[in-house]
């Protein structure tokens, strides 16, 4: 079994996921990072809390990186390999 590497988030990051909140966004914001990952709907304001792997699996793509992550070359949306 070969184990992934998880991916790296950071406080402030915009994370495009797969399916739509109920109120239509698909854009999120980053608010706490640990074992459970907070986010926040750049819509609506809603925030939750997601076990890593469950925000991992459901990440489409990174549409910006948080103010501490590395500076990469990049387009501007960073597509996650699945």
């Amino acid at each position: 079994m070969v184990l992934k590497e998880p991916v790296p988030f950071y406080i402030d990051d915009i994370v495009r996921l797969r399916k739509p909140h109920p109120c239509g966004s698909f854009e999120w914001t980053v608010v706490r990072i640990g074992a459970d990952i907070g986010v926040k709907c750049l819509t609506c304001g809603r925030r939750v809390l997601l076990p890593r792997r469950t925000l991992e699996k459901r990440l489409k793509a990174f549409v910006s990186r948080g103010p501490t992550a590395p500076v990469s070359v990049d387009s501007e949306l960073t597509p996650v390999d699945d």
